[in-house]
Parts: C-alpha cells; structure tokens; sequence
C-alpha cells in the first residue's frame, strides 16, 4: 500500500498498519525532508519520501524480509535495505525522535517515582559466542533491553542493551544508570541488592528459605506489582512493532538504535495524546 492509498485509511486503521498515528508519521516525514533539502540531488529516488517512511514502518511492525517488502513496492532488496537504514539513521541524528538519556535523571528535573525493567528479544543462534547469549530464563539465545520509565508520564527515560546471560542487576551496574536521592525507583526482585546503589528503591520481598512471606510483606509485594505494571504496559507497546517481539535475524549492532528509535515514537505519541 502505497501512500496516495494509504491516505483513504481512518486514523485508527492507520495506526494498526504501520504501528503509529498519521501526526507521527507526518513529523517523520518532514523531518526526511529537512535532510533531503540539504543534500545534493542526485537523480530522482524510486520510492517518494512518504513511501520511504512507510517501507521503513512496514519493516519494522510486520519484520518480514527484504525480499518480500522489495515484491511489494516493486523495488529490489537492496533498495529497502537501503531506505531503511537511511530513514532509521536520519531520524535518530534529526534529534526529534531521542531518549532525553541517563543523564537526565541526575541533571534535569527530579523524577517523582520511575520504573526499571528488562524485556528481552529472542535472537538468532549466534555462530560463536553462544553461551554469553543464552538465557537461563528464556531458555534461548536472547539481547535484553532495560528500559528506565517515568511513572507520572509513562515515557520511558533511557535504555541500556546486554547480551542475554547477563544477570538484571548486572545490566543495571554495567549501563552506569543512577538516580537522583529523592527518585524512588521500582523494581522487579531481578534488582535484589539496589538499595546498596540507591536507597531510596523498591524490590520484592523474598521468601526466606524454608519459610513464608507473611501477610504484611504479601501485602507489600502486591502494592509494588500494581505500581509498576506499568513497566509491562510499555513493553507491550513497543513489541507491537514485531521486530521487538519476534526473533531478531539482523546484526546485533544495529539492534540498540532501532530498539531506541522505537522508543523514542513511542514517547512522541504520548505528546500528542498528552
């Protein structure tokens, strides 16, 4: 579906296509234009700025391969792989579409209450390597991404990526993430042991060994689930878009910056919805 039909969708169809409002989409488009503008012309593109955009959105919420979106616009392989890259590279350069970052948290306006949680995204076999990937809980090769959300917003704040073998907490001191005193951050019992790095965080209680939680700390447990379900919710919203949610087959150094982009839409349509 090129864009002039694309444009006959209601708002809600359209986002169930491509994974984003017609607002966003438009903004991803102008700021395609922007980069194009300053680049010398070198002959006309086959595909349009807007069908660029929606190649590069149809990549990443239906995942399949280059081969098969290059047969539907007509275009070669090479052709998507191209666009794709392009798009993905000018959007995270153009700035509008960027995590305000783990600095942030120290140095821009204290954060009330945030979340920190890690999802992961199942991989393929790597060829070497392959027990630094494996997940004990996943049973599988996987790349985990820890996404650090503002609870009063529900935008997520910055992300940090690690092989799959790697432990939660071990993620949370490798990405040098830190949180203002007064944050009071919330945490799943993968972070057992934050409060050494900052006091003022959540965890599960854990039961002791041999015995039973009692009923405060059930209580307690359940009070921090519902407060940071939310950190579920986001993860959810992100794996709409199946190159997330599926198998990743592409090279894993590119994986950070799509996972980034795609938060980074994510809290562009909290804007607009705000």
């Amino acid at each position: 579906m090129r864009y002039e039909q694309a444009q006959d969708l209601q708002p809600q169809e359209f986002k169930r296509l491509y994974g984003v409002q017609r607002r966003t989409f438009m903004q991803m488009v102008e700021v395609m234009r922007e980069h194009t503008q300053h680049k010398k012309k070198s002959g006309s593109p086959k595909l349009s700025l807007e069908d660029q955009v929606l190649v590069a959105l149809q990549y990443w919420r239906e995942y399949r391969t280059y081969f098969h979106i290059a047969q539907d616009w007509e275009v070669s392989e090479s052709t998507v792989c191209r666009v794709v890259h392009k798009v993905e590279t000018t959007l995270i350069r153009s700035g509008k579409f960027r995590l305000a970052g783990k600095k942030s948290l120290l140095l821009g306006p204290v954060l009330e209450t945030v979340a920190i949680d890690v999802t992961e995204s199942t991989i393929e076999r790597p060829k070497r390597g392959q027990k630094r990937f494996y997940s004990g809980k996943k049973k599988r090769h996987t790349f985990k991404s820890q996404l650090v959300i503002n609870l009063s917003t529900g935008a997520i704040v910055c992300t940090a990526h690690g092989q799959g073998k790697r432990h939660d907490f071990r993620l949370f001191q490798t990405s040098r993430v830190r949180f203002h005193h007064q944050t009071e951050s919330l945490a799943d019992k993968g972070y057992q042991g934050m409060h050494k790095f900052h006091p003022n965080s959540r965890t599960p209680k854990k039961k002791p060994r041999g015995g039973q939680l009692s009923a405060a700390d059930k209580r307690y447990n359940q009070d921090l689930a519902k407060r940071r379900v939310i950190a579920e919710h986001v993860n959810r919203h992100l794996k709409i878009f199946k190159i997330l949610g599926e198998r990743y087959r592409n090279r894993r150094r590119r994986f950070g910056l799509r996972c980034n982009l795609i938060a980074a839409l994510y809290n562009y349509e909290l804007g607009l919805a705000a």
